[in-house]
């Protein structure tokens, strides 16, 4: 990880070849990083977060209440993945069709080069929606700054904002549908219900409500596993409430949920 001057330095050298920007805030650390140090650079920007059942509330009210304590122009849309039968079958490439609905949604809003908060370790990661970017000519500045995540949390607390810095890597809600799975609504507000109320409980480490073909699993890594018996409890009766099948906890897993033939 570089020294903060550093990064800002690096970053800034990146966004100075553009006049403006369109940047895609999902609500991570990484996409609010990039608006917030763009936005205090001076370059006109507009912030455009997108919604739908598959991004948590919360992150739309993180995302709502940074762009009024910033003062950055911020348009709220759908993105319309759901009304795309190839999303919603939930193949392998999945996150390439919700990209697609995104950035051409984004398209059709502003004249504005689009730009994604994707860092270095997104690179090394299966992300199917970065081909979705190239193919739409999305720019990733920071992975032109050569920053890695460490080093956008780094940078996110040398701007002030140490609560964005320490949010936990949270991919989309679909990301928890194992391949093949149909992505329903229900399911989705289901995982999300249920991870707000298991949160708690897992004492800063990883924990994720999966969708499987077996039922539902929840996952836990670091801290989290010190508290599986109480979290599957807790899990198991939220399960027997919404009638779904109970499959038990186990060790965390990226990217568990991609079926790969």
């Amino acid at each position: 990880m570089r020294e903060d001057a550093a990064l800002a330095q690096e970053l800034a050298r990146v966004l100075a070849r553009f006049e403006t920007l369109a940047v895609a805030v999902s609500g991570g650390v990484d996409s609010l990083t990039l608006a917030t140090f763009a936005h205090r650079q001076g370059l006109p920007l507009t912030a455009i977060h997108a919604v739908s059942p598959a991004v948590p509330a919360e992150a739309t009210a993180r995302v709502r209440n940074l762009a009024e304590a910033e003062g950055w122009e911020l348009v709220v849309t759908g993105t319309g993945e759901f009304d795309d039968p190839r999303y919603r079958d939930n193949p392998v490439d999945r996150c390439y069709f919700c990209k697609t609905n995104l950035y051409d949604r984004i398209a059709g809003l502003t004249e504005r080069p689009i730009a994604s908060g994707a860092n270095l370790d997104d690179l090394g990661d299966y992300r199917p929606g970065l081909i979705a970017a190239a193919e739409r000519r999305v720019v990733h500045p920071m992975i032109e700054a050569g920053m890695t995540k460490a080093d956008v949390r780094a940078l996110a607390r040398a701007l002030g904002l140490p609560d964005i810095a320490e949010l936990p890597a949270q991919p989309c809600l679909a990301s928890r549908v194992e391949t093949g799975i149909a992505i329903d609504a229900a399911d989705l507000a289901f995982v999300e219900t249920a991870e707000r109320r298991l949160a708690p409980l897992a004492k800063g480490g990883t924990l994720r409500c999966r969708i499987t073909h077996h039922g539902v699993v929840v996952e836990l890594d670091g801290a989290a596993m010190e508290a599986a018996e109480a979290i599957g409890a807790i899990a198991a009766g939220l399960c027997a409430g919404a009638v779904r099948a109970y499959a038990g906890t186990r060790a965390y897993r990226r990217g568990a949920m991609f079926v790969r033939s």
